[in-house]
């Protein structure tokens, strides 16, 4: 009968209207925050947008022109509050990482540097030699030359250890080789130790396991170059964090002008002071009128 339905909100000047609109401005503060499509929030600003408009109603209701600029100054202050508090939040992450994360990260990537040039100098000095491009492979003491007959050995002694804790079984290109079975991966691995360990993943094919272990040695270099990036990408960033970490807070005046005028207005409206009438006029629970006592002394 009715399609569109208007809703009107009137709001009376100097009327009860201010105080149930705070109540109402109050549960939105946080109810819009809860209450959202988005993933579930654990915590909830006291600051709001919708809530702003309740208490903007809240305003017009008093008629105090005092009021409404407290009111307004309550608003301001609380949004400054909680950009001081993001400030706060992202100045101490920046000190935490200037102080360990990133003397960290640089550490970490000069070691690797260290290592990867090291492993990367060893494999450069035993390069694989002729038609088959193959370094002879020493496993349980026995050098094989023929690259066929290494990769059945080592498929052999793969089963021979079925133990998760990793095995010497011998040495290939300057790289004492260890190996051990993966149980979570249902898979045999081995280990190239060098200043660090290169993990390869084995197979079932002879000749596939020692191509595996090439393309691990071939990737030396472009770690150690990755490394050498990172590190550099680190010390950047570090410096950044330095400069950022010393940028004050952008809106310091404003938030302590407006809080400081804010604070003026509660005193100049005894906002500040606790109503104590109704607690001093209240009789005491415990003791009983005096005519009623002189009564009972008299009888």
């Amino acid at each position: 009968m009715f399609p569109e339905v208007e809703v009107y909100r009137y709001v009376t000047e100097q009327t009860f209207d201010a105080y149930l609109f705070q109540l109402v401005e109050g549960k939105q503060k946080f109810i819009s925050q809860i209450m959202t499509s988005k993933s579930p929030v654990r915590s909830a600003e006291d600051v709001d947008e919708v809530a702003l408009s309740f208490a903007e109603v809240k305003m017009l209701a008093t008629g105090d022109e005092r009021f409404k600029e407290k009111m307004d100054l309550d608003m301001q202050v609380a949004k400054l509050k909680v950009l001081k508090q993001s400030y706060l939040s992202e100045h101490y992450d920046l000190e935490d990482r200037i102080l360990k994360h990133y003397p960290q990260q640089i550490k970490d990537y000069e070691e690797r540097i260290t290592a990867y040039g090291n492993d990367a100098e060893i494999a450069s000095q035993h390069k694989p030699q002729g038609d088959d491009k193959f370094c002879p492979m020493t496993l349980n003491g026995v050098t094989y030359k023929e690259k066929a007959d290494a990769g059945e050995m080592l498929l052999a002694i793969c089963k021979e250890n079925p133990l998760s804790q990793p095995t010497v079984i011998g040495s290939y290109r300057g790289f004492q080789m260890e190996i051990y079975y993966d149980t979570v991966n249902a898979h045999y691995c081995l280990n190239l130790c060098g200043m660090r360990k290169h993990k390869v993943e084995l197979g079932a094919d002879a000749l596939g396991n020692l191509t595996r272990i090439e393309n691990e040695i071939a990737k030396f270099p472009a770690r150690l170059e990755a490394a050498k990036t990172r590190k550099e990408e680190t010390i950047a960033q570090l410096e950044t964090a330095k400069v950022e970490v010393e940028k004050p807070f952008a809106f310091e005046n404003e938030l302590k002008e407006k809080t400081e005028r804010l604070n003026a207005l509660n005193i100049e409206l005894n906002l500040n002071e606790k109503d104590n009438t109704v607690i001093d006029d209240e009789p005491e629970q415990n003791g009983e009128p005096a005519e009623k006592k002189n009564e009972d002394r008299e009888r």
